[in-house]
């Protein structure tokens, strides 16, 4: 057996149509494109997306969404919450480490809806004006 005696399997290979060659090819006047229309002229098709002239797919369907970068990663939690600690000085670490929120938030906003036990010391946590008061009448200071 030599290198040029070797040859593809019968089938395995499609020969490529040779469009406008002629009667006899099968594919000669009109190239497979029929008789007149958009798809028998040159550069006649249409755009991505185009349904005829109805109204597309993407133009029917509604709108929806944006949700910010910072909003995903920003967890709003009430002060009552703060009372479950034992520790007094509370930030983003000692509430992930008490499960108070998720490991993926970066942002932490407190909203006042009851009082505080006891005094706490909050470090880079965003807080409302009634939640700073509420900290505040708690004796605890906001840094």
């Amino acid at each position: 057996m030599y290198l040029n005696d070797i040859s593809p399997e019968f089938g395995s290979k499609k020969e490529r149509k040779r469009i406008g060659r002629g009667i006899g090819s099968g594919l000669g006047k009109t190239s497979g494109k029929g008789h007149k229309g958009q798809h028998a002229r040159a550069g006649g098709y249409h755009k991505l997306g185009f349904e005829g002239g109805q109204m597309p797919l993407q133009r029917r369907l509604p709108k929806f969404g944006f949700v910010s970068r910072k909003a995903r990663f920003t967890q709003s939690i009430s002060v009552a919450l703060l009372n479950r600690l034992s520790e007094t000085e509370v930030t983003l670490e000692i509430l992930k480490k008490n499960k108070l929120i998720s490991n993926c938030i970066k942002y932490v906003k407190l909203h006042s809806s009851s009082k505080l036990d006891k005094p706490f010391n909050l470090k880079g946590i965003k807080l409302t004006k009634a939640a700073y008061e509420c900290v505040i009448n708690a004796s605890g200071t906001v840094v």
